[in-house]
């Protein structure tokens, strides 16, 4: 199979998408814009509202950051992309920075979808203020990360109203290559699943230095080295694998054993560089997950392997995807791609298998506003964030940790200052 037939055929990212929606459904003529309004003008919050913009008729009006000089380069950004596609520029008043800008963007008559794009530790607090609003909400990964935010992320999920659509960003489960296989895998085509193995290596993030900045200005603006900010690799990044594993198999993982440490990375910050983890599924059901994080751009490679009575199934982010066995299938445009080969995006944008993710997922989600069909991804978003928190919480503990015992927990992290001091 290729793209084309996968489109034709109307699974996953079906080609229907591709329009709007006819009609008025909440004020929203046939081919109107959707006011996009970005909360977080860093690297992949610009990059997924450019995709938004150009595949989609959402249209940024809007940005809010916390500092003055990445909204200054936002502001610059889209009022030239607008201006390649004919649209206008931003207005001033729509742009807004500081400690209470998210407030301000939320409170809004002028902006009807807010991406949330912020470090994840603000995540969860973002969410509430936009869900209030009675704003449409895509939010990136993850719903929390710790188990308080994530169980404040559940009671957000229960005020969203059944004409709000609110998203979380696991854009790989709308890349064709993944959707199809997933169909046939969730069809029975492996037969009964035994085992699966998954790992994400990828390079060390790239430090920020902004010139005299304080102690806290810093850990903010390399928050991904920052466990309280993060949420670690494995919550933050090592989530989209997880992720595929949960849709895969229909279920979070029951209990938990990891490894792993910080024996690389010598910088600022307490994030892990590596993970190996052993979770427990229903049914017995193992899967063998590692990560690491650290090195030169071109370490990079990311999938997931799935073994089953009758045959097996390779989803990687860059290689074939396929089916071995007795349901053998492939996806034809992944074949000639060697495993491992794909370059690391730090903004997100992958190609090679993923060169659509981002696309189809939007789509989908504007046609969700568009057309009236709304939805809420909250409670799914969440079921991951934990997933993640517990092996986690079993890597930090040394011991094997179970769902229970993780909920129980009560864990919390605190960010230890105040956001004022940016005003």
């Amino acid at each position: 199979m290729n793209r084309r037939q996968f489109l034709q055929r109307g699974t996953g990212a079906a080609s229907s998408l591709l329009l709007i929606n006819s009609g008025a459904a909440f004020g929203y003529a046939a081919n109107s814009a959707v006011r996009h309004g970005l909360l977080g003008c860093g690297n992949r919050g610009t990059s997924v509202a450019d995709s938004f913009s150009k595949n989609t008729s959402a249209q940024v009006v809007a940005l809010a950051d916390l500092f003055p000089d990445q909204l200054d380069v936002g502001h610059s950004h889209f009022d030239q992309l607008n201006a390649g596609l004919g649209r206008a520029p931003l207005d001033s008043k729509l742009l807004f920075h500081g400690p209470h800008a998210f407030e301000q963007l939320a409170a809004s008559p002028d902006v009807d979808l807010i991406q949330i794009s912020t470090p994840p530790f603000f995540h969860v607090e973002h969410l509430s203020a936009a869900v209030a609003s009675g704003k449409h909400v895509y939010c990136e990964k993850p719903l929390g990360i710790d188990i308080r935010q994530a169980q404040h992320a559940l009671e957000i999920a229960k005020r969203v109203k059944p004409t709000q659509s609110v998203d979380v960003g696991f854009q790989c489960r709308s890349a064709p290559p993944i959707a199809a296989i997933a169909d046939r895998i969730k069809a029975g085509a492996l037969g009964k699943i035994a085992a699966v193995t998954a790992n994400y290596n990828a390079p060390a993030s790239t430090e920020k230095k902004p010139r005299g900045a304080s102690p806290d200005e810093y850990r903010l603006r390399n928050w991904l080295w920052d466990r309280a900010l993060s949420g670690d690799i494995l919550v933050e990044q090592n989530i989209h694998i997880i992720d595929l594993c949960n849709w895969l198999l229909d279920a979070h993982p029951l209990k938990a054993t990891a490894t792993g440490g910080r024996n690389i990375l010598t910088h600022f910050g307490d994030c892990w560089d590596n993970y190996q983890i052993d979770f427990t599924y229903p049914s017995d059901v193992h899967l063998s997950f590692s990560s690491t994080q650290f090195g030169v751009d071109s370490v990079f490679d990311a999938g997931l392997k799935l073994f089953g009575a009758t045959g097996s199934a390779s989803v990687p982010y860059s290689g074939p995807v396929q089916i071995t066995g007795a349901q053998a299938w492939a996806w034809q445009d992944s074949t000639a791609i060697a495993s491992g080969s794909g370059k690391f995006a730090a903004n997100g944008a992958f190609s090679d298998n993923l060169a659509f993710a981002d696309r189809d997922k939007e789509r989908t989600f504007i046609d969700s506003i568009t057309s009236g069909n709304a939805h809420n991804q909250i409670a799914a978003g969440v079921e991951t964030a934990l997933s993640c928190m517990l092996g986690r919480m079993a890597g930090l503990t040394r011991r094997e940790v179970t769902w229970e015992e993780l909920l129980a927990h009560g864990e919390t992290y605190q960010l230890g200052f105040s956001l004022d001091q940016f005003a």
